[in-house]
């Protein structure tokens, strides 16, 4: 008599495979800090889409050296990470070739990219090596949580959102990372002195970046107008802007200064 397969009782949980079984096990956890339990309201969606060869042999190489799971477990230390250099947070990176290409023009600056897309964590390693770029590390999960929990005071010398999800919909606009509550946990991490650097396309999203900028106390317009800045030579213009522009969309930059805080 064949034996049958087991089923699971009724009311156990097995959790999605995606979760248990990593596809690279040296490589980015597909949940580095357990955010499933976490009940906030997230900016971003994890995205599902295929590695490719060249994108895995790349998170294979160079993971251990180059990459960290955000897991909220330990406090960086960027000055040893980063050789000494001062350290920008890029959050949101995409597929990488514009923060590649900003490490590659700017080498005193350390670059701590972190993105949630696999394939764009692979793309930009693989970037980072054909470059030779030593400046680039690559960090997998939750930015709110590498802020929050793994990052001491004024740590970084900057911080950059560069075409964050707009979430268009009225009833998402509560998902959009740039509200009050952020910039206030973005100031506690970003030096005086540093720059909080936003961009987007979307013309709704860039009025209210501008208006609670604008409303937060920790920060000041590097613009003496009060509005929008030029885009600065050092962001370049990505095929995503690129592809925008072309269907007619306005690119707003926002670079706000972080204030000292005199209160004490």
């Amino acid at each position: 008599m064949n034996p049958q397969p087991s089923v699971p009782a009724a009311n156990s949980y097995v959790p999605p495979k995606w979760r248990t079984e990593p596809r690279f096990p040296e490589g980015p956890s597909p949940d580095p800090a357990g955010s499933h339990h976490e009940r906030r309201i997230r900016s971003f969606q994890p995205r599902r889409s295929r590695v490719t060869t060249g994108q895995g042999e790349a998170l294979k190489r160079h993971w251990g050296t180059w990459g960290l799971d955000i897991d909220g477990h330990r406090v960086l230390d960027l000055k040893e990470m980063f050789e000494g250099l001062p350290v920008v947070l890029e959050i949101g990176f995409g597929m990488g070739e514009a923060t590649a290409q900003m490490a590659a023009d700017d080498p005193t600056t350390g670059i701590l990219a972190a993105d949630v897309h696999t394939p764009g964590q692979g793309n930009l390693l693989a970037l980072a090596e054909r470059g030779g770029l030593t400046n680039i590390r690559v960090a997998n999960g939750d930015a709110i949580i590498l802020l929050r929990e793994m990052l001491p005071p004024d740590a970084l010398a900057g911080m950059r959102v560069y075409f964050p999800d707009p979430w268009p919909k009225a009833r998402h606009h509560k998902r959009r990372l740039i509200q009050p509550e952020f910039l206030t946990l973005a100031a506690t991490r970003i030096a005086p002195g540093g720059v909080l650097h936003c961009a987007t396309d979307w013309e709704p999203y860039a009025e209210q970046m501008l208006e609670v900028l604008t409303a937060h106390p920790d920060f000041e317009n590097t613009q003496a107008d009060g509005g929008y800045s030029p885009r600065p030579d050092f962001r370049p213009l990505t095929r995503f802007e690129g592809q925008g522009l072309d269907k007619g969309h306005v690119v707003h930059d926002l670079l706000f200064r972080r204030v000292a805080n005199t209160e004490n």
